[in-house]
């Protein structure tokens, strides 16, 4: 009788203990990653490789700066219907870039969601053409957002644990460092390796995300100078700093794996990781200032991409209190984020005016995707429908903007269809810089076509694909396909910018042709480096942590 009593009384413990682990699994997870984490050093100053000490004589080629945000999306900037909270948040150092030279109206991001984004944009090819289809993350990551659905939420996620078998060696390791096997090939040619042939002294900052293994990381990949991060974020503060604000969406199990996991550290040229100094976006901005004065008489490629203002939402202090009338809590923070990055952009575009460098400056703003539903605001890209990770207009239709003074009028608006992929082409065109031959490049050089000495659209045609889910722009007409689901959605753009009445039972045809274009670019692609392991809900119309209606439309995001 003693020992059944025990044995239950064990059962009882075990069975509470896995219910308490359970329960609080996250945060079991994070400190087990936490344990594996290198140490991080205090911050260091980093001295940038200075340049000739007089300019050059005769004539230069352009100096390039790419400025890509992070997850901001089409509403965020005051030049496209007025910013956040309403026009609360005004951008107007953001806004020049477009007024200052030219607002492409119908820019497109290569995918909607950011490491497919960030490839196309520094090959100019799509990502599905090596394989580079989903975003990298931890399997500890996909785990967790492939089995834990937003509360209330109609659609379960789903988690493809059969699949890791077909990840590639070493990716599913219990390591910080194992998402990093999963890299753009090192045979892919960047936008720096094609800037360097012109004698381009080529600088990174922030953000990397394709990759960290041999021949993907930034300095093997065309960048004579890297600092920022290898992986998909990092945090803009430690989370009790006394100049940080922090907003938590406690619903979304995204936003519950960062905080814990992610660190407050930066990497110089493959150096081991050390603090940042202040606010992340602040930080990276010095920086981007002390490396344009260190190459003011040298062209130079500054590829500038922040991780503002993705989540975690992390505000400074003084940035969140210069914004007393924003009310909501939350969209305050992000606010305060969206202004920070304004700010910093102004700052750049000072230093190249006060070193007499603007004229002669290509500089591009963009974003890698649209505005995300897991923050929990619905502004974030109207007037368009969707989210980051959806091809409806709102998760791919960003802010683009370009600026050339010596080569672009201001003031100049660009109505047809472009996209990232363009960025390399016109790029190395504005240097003199030969584009490879012996792959398929699928963007063209925007210069000619805003200059007025191009006619016509630079596309027929532009395609999106993350796995199962599928999309084609052909002309005005576009078409979404969910396989998964079983499910097209067909919108005319010319008559139906916003995406709200569905063609396809109406126009078959069209739905057919638009379909064998899409086949007949999965034949050109390649297969994917390594397999999906989640398939998730993401809900068009409504942001996250709100309750679902059962008929509330989502797509089923592959990643």
């Amino acid at each position: 009788m003693k020992l059944r009593t025990w044995l239950a009384a064990g059962a009882i413990t075990l069975a509470a203990a896995g219910g308490l682990a359970y329960a609080n699994r996250t945060t079991l997870l994070s400190m087990a990653a936490r344990a594996q984490m290198p140490d991080i050093a205090p911050n260091r100053p980093v001295t940038w490789a200075s340049g000739p000490t007089t300019p050059p004589t005769g004539e230069r080629p352009p100096n390039v700066i790419l400025i890509l945000a992070d997850d901001l999306g089409y509403n965020d900037i005051s030049l496209n219907g007025g910013g956040v909270a309403g026009g609360m948040v005004k951008t107007p150092a953001i806004d020049s870039i477009g007024h200052d030279g030219a607002i492409f109206d119908n820019g497109y991001t290569a995918n909607a969601t950011c490491a497919p984004s960030r490839a196309s944009l520094l090959t100019g090819r799509n990502a599905t053409r090596f394989g580079f289809e989903f975003t990298p993350a931890p399997v500890a990551f996909q785990r967790l957002v492939g089995t834990e659905a937003e509360p209330g939420s109609t659609v379960k996620p789903k988690f493809f644990k059969e699949r890791l078998a077909d990840m590639p060696p070493g990716s599913t390791e219990r390591s910080p460092q194992a998402v990093n096997v999963l890299s753009v090939p090192a045979t892919e040619i960047t936008l720096a390796e094609v800037l360097k042939t012109r004698g381009y002294h080529t600088v990174h900052l922030g953000k990397w995300h394709l990759g960290g293994k041999k021949g993907s990381r930034p300095e093997d990949q065309g960048f004579d100078e890297s600092l920022g991060f290898i992986a998909g974020g990092a945090m803009f503060l430690p989370e009790k700093d006394p100049n940080v604000v922090n907003a938590k969406q406690d619903w979304d199990p995204i936003d519950r794996f960062l905080w814990p996991n992610l660190p407050y550290a930066v990497q110089f040229n493959g150096s081991p990781m050390f603090e940042p100094k202040g606010y992340m976006t602040d930080y990276l901005a010095d920086e981007a200032v002390k490396a344009i004065k260190a190459n003011r008489n040298r062209p130079f490629f500054l590829y500038f991409a922040p991780n503002a203002i993705h989540t975690p939402l992390q505000a400074k202090k003084s940035d969140y209190d210069a914004l007393p009338g924003i009310k909501d809590h939350r969209l305050r923070v992000y606010g305060a984020m969206a202004k920070n990055l304004d700010d910093n952009v102004a700052r750049i575009l000072k230093t190249l005016k006060d070193e007499g460098l603007d004229q002669n400056t290509l500089v591009i703003f963009t974003t890698d995707n649209g505005g995300a539903a897991y923050i929990g605001l619905p502004e974030v890209n109207r007037p368009y429908r969707g989210f980051k990770a959806t091809f409806f207009e709102g998760g791919i239709h960003a802010p683009f903007l370009m600026r050339w003074p010596q080569k672009i009028a201001a003031g100049t608006r660009y109505a047809p269809p472009v996209g990232h992929v363009d960025i390399f082409s016109t790029a190395a065109g504005a240097a003199g810089a030969a584009i490879p031959t012996d792959r398929k490049i699928d963007g063209v050089d925007l210069t000619p076509f805003v200059t007025g000495k191009a006619q016509g659209r630079p596309h027929e045609a532009l395609y999106w694909r993350s796995g199962q889910y599928k999309a084609v722009r052909a002309g005005d007409w576009k078409l979404q396909v969910s396989e998964a689901q079983n499910k097209v959605w067909l919108h005319d753009l010319a008559t139906d910018p916003l995406e709200k009445k569905d063609l396809s039972a109406a126009q078959p045809a069209v739905v057919a042709r638009l379909k064998a274009m899409l086949k007949a670019q999965d034949v050109e692609s390649a297969k994917p480096i390594w397999p999906s392991l989640l398939q998730g809900p993401v809900y068009i119309d409504a942001p996250g942590g709100r309750t679902h209606r059962p008929g509330d439309e989502y797509i089923l995001w592959d990643n």
